[in-house]
């Protein structure tokens, strides 16, 4: 696939964290804190992260759609307790704390501004609650015209239903979307499944889905306004 020949579009929609926020990044140093304060520190933190990542992405899949919060903190307890760790309410506020004061990459508030002023409409389609992201769309510089979250939508990525109601709430078809995003598993499925047009923000730690290849594919959101250029847009 490729963006050649396809018309400008109005909005530009952006996962949020790990494509402009450095999620990974925090995860780490906030489990850290957690596994300091359990007296774990032999226990290496991305052990717990994964653990919490596979309890949290069949939580969120699994019937009655619950908040991220609760997901969230739901699966550290389940990850801690496999590690042979009592998880308790400060760990979960902690880490849903932290995620809202994750900053963005050094890239990202200049690029969102060279979007903007070429006259896009930005958007955030996330998987979290409207008060967690909150913080962390106050540090991108204003840039960012509407936020969609899986509070909002019922529905956690890669579910459709979660994209269907963003195109929806923003009054437009998926042809007039070029969705910007870092996550094969949960972004590029639904674009898979749904024939949207994505852009692959490679940070190199994420591996590709087998079965879809992106429309393009940039190693930060830096490379984007140049993308737009070579396309007249």
């Amino acid at each position: 696939m490729t963006l050649l020949h396809t018309p400008r579009p109005q909005w530009l929609t952006f996962d949020c964290y790990g494509t402009l926020i450095q999620w990974d990044e925090g995860l780490q140093a906030v489990f850290a804190e957690i596994l300091q304060r359990k007296n774990a520190p032999q226990i290496d933190a991305a052990r717990l992260i994964a653990l919490h990542d596979r309890h949290e992405h069949a939580l969120e899949q699994t019937p009655p759609h619950r908040s991220f919060r609760e997901v969230s903190g739901t699966a550290l307890q389940l990850a801690l307790a496999e590690l042979g760790l009592r998880g308790d309410a400060e760990d979960a506020n902690r880490l849903t704390e932290r995620i809202g004061q994750m900053p963005p990459f050094p890239e990202v508030v200049a690029a969102l501004q060279q979007l903007k002023a070429r006259g896009f409409r930005l958007c955030i389609i996330s998987n979290t609650d409207d008060g967690i992201i909150a913080g962390n769309v106050a540090q991108l510089g204003g840039t960012i015209d509407r936020v969609i979250t899986a509070q909002q939508g019922g529905a956690y990525k890669p579910s459709r239903q979660l994209f269907d109601y963003a195109h929806t709430q923003l009054q437009v078809a998926k042809e007039d979307v070029v969705h910007i995003c870092a996550s094969p598993h949960l972004d590029h499925a639904a674009a898979r499944d749904m024939g949207f047009r994505c852009v692959w923000i490679d940070r190199g730690r994420r591996s590709p889905l087998p079965d879809y290849t992106p429309d393009a594919t940039l190693p930060t959101l830096a490379g984007v306004p140049a993308l737009f250029d070579t396309l007249g847009w």
